[in-house]
């Protein structure tokens, strides 16, 4: 039977910076796409730039440049970023003004209107540029965003498409009830029945192009674009080169089991407006939705700018190293409830963890086969630890670093008691027999990081083979200073 396994993160717009939460995103999603690999699956991972809508056009127009200039130049640098989190080689990266991806939007929109479920009507409305969502007042603080406090609040008042969205709450609340596991963590999923239950209304799915004219157009009108996230939610099916390429598409989408990873502020419009945009289009829904918890800084607020407590995650990689930064990013940061960052608490973790943790034991396990074994212990593929599949099935990666780190402390404390460095003196043989032992449980430890350290993997095993210490795998340093 083909193995087959897809998964996607969001597409970060190109308005910003890339910032420390779209780095976790792409390592939690690299190390499930790595994993999956392992597990012997063609791999489709996607990732890309969201380059339409209205907070794009406004942020190129402040900054007095050519938006196609913009946006080639802000979508580098996410480009950029995933070379340095050592995201897979494989990754496919699409751009939502690719004229295939335009194409496959337009399609997808002649299909919803060609089955009824777009219309047109006036549109008045409040709406939040920084989500790029219609907000009602009962989500609104002192008018405004939650979420964005510092944008004030748009009304909109003209005449647009509209999304028949309330004609799939049944269809939406049959899906979550078929798959209990459908949106992840459950307290995400029970959010959104929660919000689908009480009523949903159908949006607008286009804009005045006098108004704002940096989008999709409409197919058939030309006063018309298409809403951005009409536009960009169809990125995860475009990408597989669908309409035209229908085996690949059938491969990954329809026959498989796409997956998508996103923040808590795309709940709804992943597991509710883009799966009833697929029901609408007679296309699969996806399989899965995995939701992120926000990254906070310093007293649990949320990252800002305006505030000083955003903390850069190329910052960190250049100085501590990228296999510490996807360390803290999976083990130290909760995957669903989110946690504060701060650079004292990464640094206490690199050198708990790391230096003194990892580092340490490959040190001491490598001192010992250099000084007396005979020749290196045979590299094979280890049966790895169920525990450790099931945590990367239900995409717990912090448990299963939890395991690793478990069987790393119970290592150092087999170590401790067994005394090999002593018994040498005494019982060679024995010795050997037990540094060989040593060795090979810190081989099925750098096995079950490949995934997650795959530098540190590939680097303990590179000496593993040779028989020798390494230098520092993780160097002992001072603290990052915040100004650097």
């Amino acid at each position: 039977m083909e193995k087959n396994f897809y998964i996607t993160t969001t597409l970060p717009y190109v308005n910003a910076e890339p910032h420390f939460g779209h780095a976790l995103e792409f390592v939690r999603a690299d190390i499930i796409a790595r994993y999956k690999k392992l597990m012997g699956f063609d791999v489709f991972f996607n990732t890309g730039t969201d380059e339409h809508g209205q907070k794009i056009w406004e942020a190129a127009n402040k900054e007095n440049v050519k938006i196609e200039d913009y946006i080639k130049t802000n979508a580098q640098k996410f480009k950029d970023l995933l070379k340095e989190l050592n995201i897979l080689e494989e990754i496919h990266f699409i751009r939502t003004t690719d004229p295939h991806h335009i194409k496959g939007a337009q399609k997808l929109w002649e299909l919803v209107f060609k089955n009824g479920f777009i219309y047109k009507a006036n549109y008045k409305a409040k709406y939040c540029v920084g989500c790029e969502l219609e907000k009602t007042d009962t989500e609104l603080i002192n008018n405004r965003c939650p979420i964005h406090p510092n944008l004030d609040i748009v009304e909109i008042d003209e005449e647009n498409y509209f999304f028949k969205f309330s004609a799939f709450q049944k269809k939406l609340l049959d899906l979550y009830s078929s798959r209990s596991d459908f949106v992840l963590p459950q307290s995400r999923l029970n959010e959104i029945k929660s919000f689908v239950s009480k009523g949903i209304h159908d949006f607008s799915v286009s804009r005045l192009r006098e108004k704002m004219p940096w989008g999709v157009p409409v197919p058939g009108d030309e006063e018309q674009v298409m809403y951005v996230w009409f536009d960009a939610l169809a990125n995860y099916i475009t990408t597989l080169g669908w309409p035209e390429d229908e085996k690949l598409f059938n491969k990954f989408w329809k026959n498989g089991t796409p997956t998508q990873y996103c923040g808590q502020d795309n709940l709804r419009q992943q597991s509710a407006m883009w799966q009833a945009m697929l029901m609408a289009a007679g296309l699969p829904n996806s399989y899965q939705i995995v939701i992120n918890g926000f990254v906070t800084g310093q007293g649990g607020i949320k990252m800002s700018k305006s505030l000083g407590n955003v903390i850069n995650p190329k910052k960190l990689i250049s100085f501590y190293g990228v296999d510490a930064f996807r360390y803290y990013v999976v083990h130290r940061i909760h995957p669903w409830e989110g946690s504060p960052i701060t650079y004292e608490s990464f640094h206490q973790a690199y050198n708990a963890d790391l230096v003194n943790g990892l580092g340490n034991l490959t040190s001491r396990v490598l001192t010992m086969a250099e000084r007396h074994l005979l020749e290196p212990i045979g590299i094979v593929k280890n049966t790895l630890p169920q525990e450790w599949h099931q945590n990367l099935e239900s995409f717990r990666i912090d448990l299963a670093c939890d395991f690793i780190w478990e069987k790393i402390s119970n290592l150092d404390k087999r170590i401790n008691k067994e005394e090999a460095f002593k018994v040498s003196k005494t019982d060679i043989i024995k010795a050997r027999k037990l540094i060989s032992e040593y060795v090979n449980e810190l081989l099925i430890i750098t096995q079950m990081l490949e995934p997650i350290l795959p530098q540190t993997s590939k680097e303990i095993e590179k000496y593993i083979k040779l028989n020798k210490k390494p230098e520092a795998i993780f160097p002992r340093k001072e603290m990052i200073k915040e100004n650097a």
